[in-house]
């Protein structure tokens, strides 16, 4: 998965960053309320972990502000604060969960592990678009039952698009998604990419080109 961490305790979100690298997560982290806001906006991850006490602005807000703007990512709030209060402020706003410092790593992974396979979709880990069904537990793609041949990179912009359907997603936001964050593919890899889809679904599923910004699947072909 691709997780932000959002903590502005240095040591403790390169523990983080590290041990959830090692659990084969791809991670960016932010030490602000506002860097963290506009990483979630910019390309959208698959889990947040939020620090709740953030400079700039606070964790609940920058929460707030992503369910507001229809934003729904899972997000695990990470603090100190452990009251009663603070845990029901945090899940009515639109947290998913809340672990208090401080934790145990293994307790930390068996929550992300929970939340991305609720993420996934509670039917068997299917995601359906137009004729277009993705077994995400198998990485198959299927076009009316048939299996469809995809790459790596391919399969992971397909399955990207499904979990995002309605959405239009910036170039950005799917290079970050699909290549990671440190990586330099070629300016018109998205587009490319996008090519080899529509050549192999054809009408199967709608990939709609949104004009400035990006690409949109829509759910109905």
């Amino acid at each position: 998965m691709r997780i932000l961490v959002a903590e502005d305790d240095t040591r403790l979100a390169r523990l983080v960053e590290r041990g959830l690298t090692a659990e084969g997560h791809n991670v960016q982290v932010a030490h602000d309320g506002e860097e963290a806001l506009f990483l979630a906006r910019e390309a959208p991850p698959d889990l947040v972990v939020m620090d709740v006490m953030m400079p700039r602005i606070d964790g609940f807000e920058v929460v707030r502000r992503l369910r507001a703007e229809r934003l729904d990512i899972p997000v695990i709030f990470l603090t100190a604060r452990g009251q009663v209060e603070d845990r029901v402020k945090g899940l009515d706003i639109g947290g998913d969960d809340y672990l208090v410092k401080p934790f145990a790593f293994d307790e930390l992974t068996a929550r992300v592990r929970a939340l991305g396979r609720r993420a996934a979709g509670a039917e068997g880990d299917l995601l359906q678009a137009g004729r277009v069904t993705l077994d995400v537990r198998r990485h198959e793609a299927n076009v009316d039952g048939n299996v469809v041949d995809l790459s790596p990179t391919e399969y992971r912009l397909l399955e990207h698009l499904m979990r995002h359907t309605g959405q239009a997603l910036t170039r950005q936001a799917i290079l970050s998604a699909v290549w990671g964050f440190d990586a330099e593919p070629e300016p018109n890899a998205v587009d490319l990419y996008v090519h080899y889809l529509r050549r192999k679904l054809g009408d199967a599923v709608a990939i709609t080109t949104v004009r400035g910004v990006g690409y949109r699947l829509d759910r109905d072909a």
